[in-house]
């Protein structure tokens, strides 16, 4: 299969031409870890077989884009064709621009031993490896097929790295230069910040934000660093085969239920595509749950929380919101208080905040007199 070429048009599309990162791309296979991925369609998730379409496999896996490896727990490798799964994506091979993007805000210098959270198919912890070879890359993934597909994809190549079953919220392997995680994190673990070696640096995203922190261990056994302008997102870590339970019934619910009844100041706001307020939401409400679609020329947006908390807004253009709410809290108010913040000071705080990482994991984001904990 002539696949170089497609590399190396792949690097020069997501690298500058003096980048340390471009002859690893332009030398590691892409498509090896991806024989099989799943794609969304109306009756479900659909299966795609490479081997058994060789340029459409070519076409995919070199594109800049992410390919869903396992929906709900189930791999994509070996599935039955007529296997529609439902439920949320569990696993991707991750576009390459974003490796690259948060790689570079890692800053790896060429003898740094790296943490690879997230081993996904095997891609990213490819790129580490033929760029600092084997023995300065670990990499984890809680999911015990994926840790094996990868290995052995990557012994295919050549390569060895450390690939280890673990929590990427408990105790984790060795101790590092790098930690570099490709999952989103609900917090940083203590056992992080343990496994950096003082001076190391570590980059994550919070679970469902755009947020990317970067952090460098300091003698005191903290971390501290900022939450950088630019913006990423992952898939968020998981302990299982799938996601716990979350809001998706309440979410269900929520775009027929009738409640408590207010206009909002504001119109109808598509909040998972409005990056900086989603992540402000996130953080204010972790857990809580979105959907948006147009109806008629009609937008609506509904939100819920596990806690039993949904709302529905509805509006026509720019004309203020009409909203339902209901449970335990009122969520539109809140997503309305986050709103008038943003209004009143030209832009939200958490982006560009400082971040403190304390020995036990206890992080605090601050800026402008606003603040935040994300607690482990």
């Amino acid at each position: 299969m002539i696949w170089r070429p497609r590399a190396d048009q792949l690097a020069t599309a997501v690298t500058h031409p003096h980048s340390r990162w471009r002859p690893a791309v332009a030398a590691v296979p892409r498509h090896v870890f991806i024989p099989q991925w799943w794609t969304r369609e109306e009756h479900g998730w659909s299966l795609h077989d490479g081997p058994a379409d060789p340029d459409h496999w070519l076409d995919a896996a070199y594109a800049d884009r992410s390919l869903i490896t396992a929906v709900a727990g189930h791999h994509a490798d070996g599935a039955d064709p007529d296997h529609h799964p439902t439920g949320r994506p569990t696993s991707s091979a991750t576009l390459p621009s974003l490796l690259i993007q948060v790689y570079r805000h890692a800053r790896i210098g060429p003898h740094d031993s790296v943490l690879d959270v997230g081993t996904g198919s095997g891609y990213g912890t490819a790129l580490l490896a033929q760029r600092l070879g084997d023995a300065r890359v670990t990499s984890i993934d809680v999911d015990k097929y994926l840790v094996e597909a990868a290995r052995e994809r990557l012994s295919s190549l050549g390569r060895y790295p450390l690939i280890e079953v673990a929590d990427a919220t408990d105790a984790i392997p060795g101790v590092h230069d790098r930690i570099i995680a490709t999952v989103g994190m609900p917090h940083i673990p203590a056992s992080w910040l343990r496994a950096l070696r003082p001076g190391g640096r570590l980059v994550t995203t919070l679970a469902d934000t755009s947020l990317i922190i970067t952090a460098t261990k300091q003698g005191d056994g903290s971390a501290v660093g900022k939450v950088e302008w630019d913006r990423a997102g992952f898939m968020a870590a998981r302990s299982g085969r799938d996601y716990p339970a979350d809001a998706t019934d309440q979410l269900a619910a929520a775009w027929t239920t009738h409640g408590d009844v207010k206009i909002s100041p504001y119109p109808v706001v598509d909040v998972e595509q409005a990056w900086d307020l989603s992540s402000m939401v996130a953080l204010t409400i972790p857990g809580v749950e979105h959907g948006y679609r147009v109806e008629h020329g009609r937008r609506i947006a509904v939100m819920a929380h596990p806690d039993g908390s949904w709302a529905r807004a509805s509006s026509t253009g720019p004309q203020p919101a009409s909203v339902h709410q209901g449970g335990p809290r009122r969520l539109w108010d809140q997503l309305d208080a986050i709103r008038a913040q943003w209004l009143t000071t030209g832009e939200l705080p958490v982006r560009g905040a400082r971040v403190r990482i304390e020995p036990t994991g206890r992080t605090v984001l601050t800026r402008s007199g606003w603040h935040t904990v994300v607690k482990p």
